[in-house]
Order: structure tokens, then C-alpha cells, then sequence
């Protein structure tokens, strides 16, 4: 195929989505532009059939798994065993999900979707919190409600006004889509927790300094708050500078091996990249601005002894 001929047929499928788009046909027409390949740009190899993969397989790919396992012994690092459990724990919690997402997709009710996702926040909520040295019990309310806030506006305008959900509660694309907001908005949570307790305590003497010069708590914890912030934002913005360079990021790389074109797998793959920006530094700063008080007394005075209360 010519090049004049890949421009014409380029030129062709934008001027059919636009017009779809024009005459608001959301339902039937517009899932059958998404799911169509753009003609005549698609290899064959597109066109062939998945490769399965049976528990043999998987069998055969612990092997991975067995290297590293050897890799831990020989340097004794202390991770056999987590490693080990850690291989089982990941082949039993993604099997079990596998049945429970067949499930939901079978039944198919609002209800029980924003249940998955009200146990996939509450979960993701535990986690952030038990990877930090000290855990008051406000610290998980104060998570979770970061965590919402986060993902769940993310997940909202991701599905409403972006991809444009059919029904609202459709699971094939809300868990998915709020699996990977809520799993990088936990990781920047942890993350902006420790650095901001560390930045608090390594510079204790400048914010003390600062108090003492009358300055606010906001003002004098300031750099160890714009610090933890970057150390919560700093992973997603090297994956935007990268991603597609160094790395193919999961979504896309699933969506080729499933058959779809790359030309539509890249598209889902901006909007991930965009969205995890949004989800994690909504929930980054909503972390570190609220972490941030419990470090101060009502008098403004800083208290490090123990940690936040």
C-alpha cells in the first residue's frame, strides 16, 4: 500500500468518527467504531488467533520465579520465603478474582459493581497505611477518604465524559479502569506518608526555627510538604516521559495480545496515563495537606516523638 493510499484511508475513518460523533450515536454505531480496525492499516498478524495458555503453562513460567528464589539464597537477602508466598498468594488472589469478575460480569447489577470498587478502596486504603512506621487510627480514615476523593473523581470523568461508560455501571470497564487509579493512587499515598514524616523529622531544627520565628504551621512545614509531594508525583511523571520509549505499559500491551490495533490500544493507553496523573496527585495532596496538621498541636507547636496522633 502506498503512502497516498494510507493517508486516504487515514483521512476516510477520522471524517466517519467525527461524523458519529456530530450525529450523537453513542450506542450501536459508536462501540462499532471503537471495536473496528482502521481498514486496511492492520497487519494480518493481527488477524491470527490468540494463543491460550493453560495451568502447564504456568507451571513452566514459575520458573521465573524459581531464578529469582535461587538469586535471594545465594546472596542471602532474606526474601526466599516472602518471595515464595508472595508467588502463591498472587496465583490464588488473581484466580479467585478471575471467578468473581465472571461472576459480576454475569450478573451484571449496579449494585454489586460499587461493591467490588467500595472493597478494592478499602483495601487499597490498608495497604498504604500498614507500609508506614506508625498507624493512628485516623490515619486509615484520612487514606481512604484521599483515596476516594482521588480515584473516585477520576473514575468519574474517565467514564462519563471520556470513554462515555454504556450503562454507567458497565464492570467491563469500570473495575478494570478503577483497579489501576486506585492501585497507583495507594502507592502515592504510601509514598507521600513516609517522605513527609521524613522530611518532617530530618528538618526538624529549620520548621522549629520557623515556629519560633512565629510562622505558621503551614509555613514552616512548607518544604517538607512540597518534598513529599514530589517524591508521591516523581514515578507517574517519569512513566509519561518514558512511556512507549523504554516500555509498552500493561493496558496496551494486553489489548495487542488480545488482537485490538495498536493505533486504538494507544488511545486507551493516553487515557490511562492521563488519568493516573489526575488520580494520583489529587490523592497525593489531599494526603500530605491533612498528614501534615496532625504533625502540630492546636498551638502550632511541632510534636515528633511518636509520630502523627
Amino acid at each position: 500500500m502506498s503512502w497516498h493510499s494510507v493517508a486516504e484511508v487515514t483521512r476516510a475513518h477520522v471524517a466517519e468518527a467525527t461524523l458519529t460523533r456530530a450525529n450523537g450515536m453513542f450506542s450501536g454505531s459508536r462501540l462499532q467504531e471503537r471495536l473496528e480496525p482502521v481498514t486496511g492499516l492492520e497487519p494480518e498478524i493481527l488477524q491470527s488467533p490468540i494463543l491460550g495458555l493453560s495451568w502447564l503453562d504456568l507451571v513452566a513460567a514459575s520458573g521465573l520465579v524459581l531464578l529469582a528464589v535461587g538469586l535471594s539464597r545465594w546472596q542471602r537477602l532474606g526474601l526466599t520465603g516472602s518471595l515464595i508466598v508472595g508467588a502463591i498468594r498472587s496465583v490464588v488472589q488473581l484466580a479467585l478474582v478471575g471467578y468473581v469478575l465472571i461472576y459480576i460480569f454475569a450478573i451484571d447489577q449496579w449494585w454489586l459493581v460499587l461493591g467490588a470498587l467500595a472493597v478494592m478502596l478499602a483495601v487499597a486504603s490498608r495497604e498504604a497505611v500498614r507500609r508506614q512506621d506508625e498507624r493512628p487510627l485516623r490515619l486509615y480514615g484520612m487514606t481512604w477518604l484521599a483515596l476516594l476523593v482521588g480515584s473516585g473523581f477520576t473514575l468519574f470523568y474517565v467514564s462519563l465524559v471520556v470513554v462515555r461508560i454504556e450503562p454507567w455501571y458497565n464492570p467491563r470497564y469500570l473495575i478494570p479502569l478503577f483497579g489501576m487509579i486506585v492501585g497507583n493512587a495507594m502507592n502515592a499515598a504510601a509514598l507521600a506518608h513516609e517522605r513527609l514524616a521524613a522530611e518532617l523529622r530530618s528538618r526538624r531544627g529549620e520548621v522549629e526555627a520557623y515556629l519560633a520565628l512565629g510562622a505558621t504551621a503551614a509555613r514552616a512545614s512548607r518544604g517538607p510538604t512540597r518534598s513529599a509531594l514530589r517524591a508521591a508525583l516523581i514515578p507517574t511523571v517519569n512513566s509519561l516521559m518514558v512511556v512507549g520509549l523504554v516500555a509498552l505499559p500493561g493496558m496496551m500491551t494486553g489489548q495487542i495480545l488480545a488482537g485490538v490495533s495498536p493505533l486504538l490500544a494507544i488511545r486507551y493507553q493516553i487515557v490511562v496515563m492521563f488519568m493516573l496523573a489526575s488520580a494520583v496527585s489529587v490523592s497525593a495532596v489531599i494526603v500530605v495537606l491533612w498528614n501534615r496538621r496532625l504533625f502540630f498541636t492546636p498551638d502550632e507547636q511541632l510534636r515528633l516523638g511518636s509520630g502523627p496522633v
